[in-house]
C-alpha cells in the first residue's frame, strides 16, 4: 500500500492511492463556543440538496449535543471503540514531537482507520478502511439526546460550582458537522467503482451518481458517516460542498464569478462558521500564507483544530473547542493541541481578536485580511484554562477582509457602533 504524509498525525501513513492533490483545498473553521444549536444551517442544506423522496434520513449538515448526542446514533464513539479492539492501548499521541511544519499537534502512534483494516479478519472480507454499517435505527433521530448534560449530579457542592471556568461541572455543547472533504477520504478509498473523487481545482470530494451502484462501502468507510445510501435511487450521496456557489455560478452574489461560501455557512445566525479556499503546494503541504483567514487559525495560530485527526483522513474541517469542556473529553475529540488553543481563545491578542471578527460577516470567499489598528477601549479580567486570571488589552482595530480578485468586501471593526436615532424623529427612541 502507497506511503502518504499526514500533517495532522505528524508521520506517513498507508493510503491505497498515491499522493495526489488539488491546487486549493475546502476548508473551514467552527467556533463552536458560539453554536446556539438553532438548526439554521441545518435547514438550509434540507431545503437545498435533501430535499426529495429517499433523502428524508439525510442530513448532509446537522447539529449534534455531545456527548451523547450523534447522527446517526453513536458514530464517534463505535468507531474509536473499533480501534481500541483492534490496537488495545495503542491509540495515544507524543504531543513532545511538535511545533514543527510536519508535526504540529505532535505524533499519533496508534491506529488508523486504514492501519486497523490491515488486520481485519470478518465475514465481510477484508477491507480498505475500518468501519460500520449504520443500523436502520441509528439514522431515526438526528436530534437523539439533545442538550443532555453529563457530568457531576446537580447537588451539594457541584451544584455551586456547575458553570464556573475554567471546567463546568455539568456540561454539553453543540457539534456542527458535515463532510470535511477530506485530504485521504476513506469513502473514496473504499469504493469498489473508483465512483468518488476529489476535484482537482477544490479538494471537494463527489460521488459519480453514473458509476455508483449503492455497495455502501463508503457509508461503511466514513468516520464521520457522511456519505448515506438513499434506497429510492440505489446510490449513496453526500455534500456537495455547494460548488456551483464555490465556482461563482450564482448570478446575485457572484456577479464577476467571485468564489462565495456553501448555504450552511452563510445561514447562520451564530456566526460560528468560516469557510475558505487554501492554496496546496505540489508536496500536498498547505501554502505559506499568514493573510488567509483560515491559513492564519489552523497553520499559524493553531487555535483551530481538526475533528478526530486520529482517524488518519486528514479532514479540512477544523474547531475551536469549547472552553467549558473537560480537557480529556476535548483531546479524545480534537488532539493534544486543545489546551494551546483555549489559552489564545481566552484571552486573544488584538491580531486574533480581530481575524475572529470575520466569521460570518459576507457571502463570499475571504482570501485575505488586513487589519487597521485603532486606539485601546478597554482592559478586562479573564479567567484562563489553568484557572489563573489575566488582563486583556482590547482596541477597536479594523479588519478589512477581501474576496478572491482583491476586493475588499467585508470592514467590520472590534467594538461594534451604537447608533442614537433621534428622538423628535423616532418616537421609541430612548
Amino acid at each position: 500500500m502507497p506511503s502518504v504524509h499526514n500533517w495532522q498525525l505528524g508521520r506517513p501513513m498507508d493510503y491505497p492511492y498515491e499522493e495526489h492533490h488539488p491546487r486549493t483545498q475546502f476548508a473551514f473553521v467552527f467556533n463552536i463556543n458560539r453554536c446556539i444549536n438553532c438548526q439554521t444551517c441545518t435547514m438550509a442544506c434540507k431545503s437545498t440538496w435533501t430535499f426529495g423522496r429517499g433523502q428524508e434520513h439525510m442530513w448532509w449538515n446537522n447539529v449534534e449535543t455531545k456527548p451523547f448526542g450523534g447522527y446517526p446514533q453513536n458514530w464517534d464513539s463505535k468507531l474509536l471503540g473499533m480501534l481500541e479492539q483492534a490496537n488495545p492501548g495503542g491509540q495515544t499521541w507524543d504531543a513532545t514531537k511538535k511545533e514543527s511544519k510536519e508535526a504540529p499537534y505532535g505524533r499519533f502512534d496508534g491506529q488508523t482507520v486504514y492501519d486497523a483494516a490491515k488486520g481485519y479478519a470478518g465475514p465481510d472480507g477484508p477491507k480498505r478502511a475500518l468501519g460500520y454499517l449504520p443500523e436502520a435505527t441509528e439514522w431515526e433521530s438526528p436530534n437523539m439526546h439533545e442538550e443532555s448534560a453529563t457530568g457531576e449530579a446537580w447537588s451539594g457542592k457541584a451544584f455551586g460550582s456547575s458553570t464556573q471556568l475554567p471546567e463546568h461541572k455539568v456540561w454539553y455543547f453543540y457539534l456542527a458537522r458535515l463532510c470535511n472533504h477530506c485530504t485521504y477520504p476513506s469513502c473514496l478509498a473504499a469504493c469498489p467503482r473508483q465512483a468518488i473523487y476529489k476535484r482537482p481545482e477544490d479538494g471537494i470530494v463527489l460521488i459519480d451518481q453514473s458509476r455508483c451502484r449503492g455497495y455502501q462501502r463508503c457509508v461503511e468507510a466514513c468516520p464521520y458517516k457522511k456519505s448515506i445510501y438513499r434506497p429510492t435511487t440505489g446510490t449513496s450521496e453526500k455534500c456537495v460542498g455547494c460548488y456551483p456557489r464555490i465556482e461563482g455560478k450564482d448570478p446575485l452574489l457572484s456577479p464577476n464569478g467571485e468564489p462565495c461560501e456553501t448555504r450552511c455557512m452563510t445561514a447562520c445566525p451564530g456566526k460560528i462558521r468560516l469557510q475558505g479556499l487554501v492554496s496546496i503546494d505540489e508536496d500536498g503541504t498547505w501554502t505559506v500564507d499568514p493573510s488567509s483567514p483560515i491559513y492564519y487559525l489552523v497553520r499559524d495560530r493553531k487555535i483551530a483544530l481538526p475533528l478526530y485527526p486520529q482517524f488518519g483522513t486528514e479532514p479540512n474541517g477544523f474547531y475551536i473547542p469549547p472552553r467549558w469542556v473537560p480537557r480529556g473529553y476535548l483531546t479524545q475529540m480534537f488532539g493534544p493541541g486543545v489546551e494551546h488553543s483555549l489559552e489564545q481563545y481566552c484571552c486573544p491578542d488584538r491580531e486574533l481578536l480581530a481575524v475572529l471578527q470575520l466569521f460570518r460577516t459576507t457571502q463570499q470567499i475571504i482570501f485575505r485580511f488586513e487589519i487597521e489598528q485603532g486606539p485601546k477601549v478597554a482592559e478586562i479580567e479573564v479567567t484562563m484554562p489553568n484557572g489563573t486570571t489575566k488582563a486583556q488589552e482590547i482596541f477597536n482595530d479594523t479588519v478589512i477582509g477581501f474576496n478572491k480578485f482583491g476586493q475588499e468586501v467585508v470592514r467590520v471593526t472590534i467594538e461594534e457602533p451604537t447608533f442614537e436615532r433621534p428622538a423628535d424623529i423616532h418616537v421609541n427612541s430612548i
